[in-house]
């Protein structure tokens, strides 16, 4: 796996978070583990799951 998928991957954890967020985020973590693996090591990749991160960022102030 690239480098910059694997850095990009760190930011899916969620055993950190309170329980209430964990439910938020943790799709999102299965889902970018799954692009990860089933897509190419390529640009297009990393930048699909800045995007995802993006989403689950979002997702998850929503619930602050």
């Amino acid at each position: 796996m690239h480098p910059a998928i694997q850095h990009v991957l760190k930011f899916f954890a969620y055993d950190h978070l309170p329980e209430k967020l964990q439910v938020v985020s943790k799709p999102f973590g299965e889902l970018a583990k799954q692009v990860a693996e089933r897509s190419p090591d390529n640009q297009e990749t990393t930048v699909a799951l800045r995007k995802l991160l993006e989403a689950k960022d979002a997702a998850v102030r929503a619930v602050l």
